[in-house]
């Protein structure tokens, strides 16, 4: 598969979030959106991601973005980080990795000299039309909303 790039459409997605009710991507036409994809539910880096868009939430939606979580976790499991930290957004339960692969972050990774397949944090920022305006790939988890902030403040 070819890598994602700024200026291509995003890929169609469709996949239940923690509520079993279908999200498209199509849904979010004329808003501007954070999709960010992160490895596991409830583990400290995760956690941390999506924290700080909870608490940057309302001033993200206020400037037109809405924020969706990506992994490969199921319903049941988001449903569990949801409620446990408070979490105000969509996460999609993408248990086939269809997204991840679609997206380009379904990644070899290495962790103490072991080889795994696994999902790269990665951010897209996506624009009213779907286009990829912004791709995070180095996520700064504890300023993630701050990071995006910054890119778009530059366009």
């Amino acid at each position: 598969m070819e890598t994602l790039q700024i200026g291509d459409k995003a890929p169609a997605i469709e996949a239940k979030n923690q509520n079993g009710e279908i999200i498209q991507l199509s849904d979010f036409k004329g808003k501007k959106v954070i999709l960010y994809f992160y490895p596991k539910d409830n583990t400290p880096g995760c956690t941390t991601e999506a924290c700080n868009f909870r608490d940057n939430y309302q001033s993200l939606v206020k400037d037109g973005f809405e924020v969706i979580g990506v992994s490969i976790d199921s319903e049941q499991s988001h449903q569990k980080f949801i409620s446990k930290f408070d979490l105000p957004f969509h996460l999609l339960a993408d248990e086939d990795q269809k997204i991840v692969n679609d997206y380009g972050v379904w990644v070899e990774k290495n962790m103490y000299g072991r080889k795994y397949m696994g999902t790269a944090r990665t951010t897209f920022v996506i624009d009213e039309q779907g286009i990829i305006q912004h791709i995070i790939k180095k996520v700064d988890s504890k300023n993630a909303s701050q990071q995006i902030r910054d890119l778009v403040r530059k366009d």
